[in-house]
C-alpha cells in the first residue's frame, strides 16, 4: 500500500506556490460560486496531495437519481446515437494489434518530434546525448497519456453518474453505452502506458482539481457541462493532435478508434445540454454555468503545463512561474490551444455559453476565432482527425 509522500515545509510552500494562480486568479474575475466549487478540491489536490503517492483516493459525492418509468425513447437524435454507439463497440483485446513491437527510446525513429519538447529550443538540449533526448520524448509523452488516463477514469464515474441523473430514457441508454466506452479508453490507455512506454505519471492537481469539483457536484447539468463539452471536448482535441504527431502504429490505432467514441459522447452534451439551457435556466443560472466553463478550459489548459515534466528536468533552469510562461508560448502548447478550443468554442455557442459577455474573455486566450468553426455534429471523421493549422 502506497502512502502520502511525507509534506516538508519547502513542498508545502511550493505546492502552496503553484495553488494560488487557481484562487487568485478565479477572485480577481469576480467568479465566487465558482471559487466556492474549486476550493475544497484545490486544498486537497495542491497543499494535501491528495491524489500523489497513494493507490486509491477518495471524493464523498452527492447527486439526485431520476427514474423513468414510461421508458419512452421519443428523442429522435439520442436514439440514432444510441444506435451509433450499439454498431461503434470495439474491443480493447481483439481490435488492436498489440503484437507490434517499438522502441520508446529509438533515436532513428523517434516516438514524437523533438520539436513538440518544451526544451529543445533551449541551448542545453544542443549538448544532450540522443539517450537523454530520446528519454525526454518518452517522457513527455507518457505525462501526455497518463493525464489522459486519469481523465478518462474521471470521465467513467461521470458517465454513470449523468446516466443516473439526467431525465429521459433516450439519454440514459446512450450514458449507459458511454460508461462501456469509458471503460474501455481506461483499459486501453493503461495497458498502452505499461507495456509500450513503460513509464506513467500522477494524476495532475489541476485535473485532479476539476475531476473531484465536477463529481461532488449535485446538478446533472453541471456534470454533463464539466464532463461531455469541457473534458471530452479537451480530449478529442488533445487526442487528434497526439495521433498527428506520434509515429508508433499501436498509439495512433489507438487514438482513431477513441475518437471515434468521444466525437459521439461530446455530440451526446451538446444534444442533452442545448435545449435544457434554453428552455429550463434562468438567465443568473445560464451565466453561472457560462462562468464554470471558462474557469474549466483555463484549468484544462493548465492540466498540461508539464509541471512534472519541470520537476523531473528543469528545476536547475526555471522557477514554476517561469516554468508555465515557458510552456505556455511552446510549439505544443500552442498546438494544444488549437487543437482543443476548434472543437470547445463552437459547442458553447450552440448550447448558449458564448454570450458578448464572455467573449472577451476567450479573446485575451487568442481562440475566440474559432466561434464560427463547425460544432462536432456537423464535421467528419475526416475533418476532426485533420491536423490543425
Amino acid at each position: 500500500m502506497k502512502h502520502p509522500p511525507t509534506k516538508t515545509l519547502q513542498g508545502l510552500l511550493l505546492n502552496v506556490e503553484r495553488a494560488l494562480p487557481l484562487a487568485s486568479d478565479i477572485l480577481l474575475r469576480g467568479h465566487l460560486k465558482q471559487l466556492r466549487l474549486f476550493l475544497g478540491p484545490a486544498f486537497n489536490a495542491f497543499i494535501m496531495q491528495a491524489g500523489k503517492g497513494v493507490d486509491s483516493s477518495r471524493s464523498n459525492v452527492t447527486h439526485e437519481v431520476q427514474f423513468d418509468w414510461l421508458y419512452l425513447r421519443n428523442d429522435p437524435v439520442m436514439r440514432r446515437l444510441y444506435e451509433a454507439a450499439n454498431t461503434s463497440q470495439w474491443n480493447a483485446e481483439s481490435d488492436i494489434d498489440w503484437s507490434l513491437v517499438f522502441d520508446p527510446m529509438d533515436s532513428i525513429v523517434p516516438i514524437i518530434p523533438d520539436s513538440y519538447c518544451p526544451g529543445v529550443v533551449l541551448p542545453e538540449w544542443q549538448h544532450f546525448s540522443a539517450r537523454e533526448k530520446a528519454e525526454h520524448r518518452q517522457s513527455l509523452l507518457s505525462f501526455m497519456l497518463s493525464q489522459i488516463l486519469h481523465g478518462e477514469q474521471g470521465a467513467l464515474f461521470g458517465a454513470a453518474q449523468i446516466m443516473q441523473g439526467m431525465p429521459g430514457m433516450a439519454g440514459k441508454l446512450l450514458g449507459a453505452s458511454q460508461v462501456a466506452d469509458e471503460a474501455r479508453h481506461v483499459d486501453v490507455f493503461h495497458r498502452y502506458l505499461s507495456e509500450k512506454l513503460g513509464k506513467s505519471y500522477e494524476i495532475n492537481e489541476n485535473l485532479f482539481v476539476l475531476v473531484q469539483a465536477i463529481m461532488s457536484d449535485s446538478r446533472w447539468d453541471v456534470k454533463f457541462l464539466g464532463m461531455q463539452i469541457m473534458i471530452e471536448g479537451f480530449g478529442l482535441g488533445a487526442f487528434t493532435m497526439i495521433r498527428n504527431i506520434v509515429t508508433e502504429p499501436t498509439l495512433k490505432q489507438i487514438l482513431k478508434l477513441v475518437i471515434s467514441d468521444e466525437a459521439r459522447h461530446v455530440n451526446f452534451g451538446v444534444t442533452a445540454l442545448e435545449r435544457f439551457y434554453r428552455e429550463e435556466l434562468s438567465e443568473g443560472e445560464r451565466r453561472e454555468r457560462e462562468d464554470l466553463a471558462f474557469e474549466i478550459s483555463l484549468l484544462l489548459q493548465r492540466r498540461f503545463l508539464a509541471h512534472e515534466i519541470h520537476q523531473e528536468y528543469w528545476t536547475h533552469r526555471f522557477n514554476t512561474r517561469q516554468w508555465e510562461a515557458f510552456v505556455m508560448d511552446s510549439q505544443l502548447m500552442s498546438m494544444f490551444r488549437s487543437s482543443m478550443f476548434r472543437l470547445i468554442i463552437p459547442n458553447l455557442k450552440r448550447i448558449g455559453l458564448l454570450s458578448d459577455r464572455i467573449k472577451p474573455s476567450y479573446e485575451k486566450l487568442g481562440v475566440l476565432h474559432f466561434e464560427n468553426a463547425p460544432v462536432i455534429c456537423q464535421m467528419s471523421a475526416d475533418e476532426i482527425l485533420a491536423p490543425v493549422s
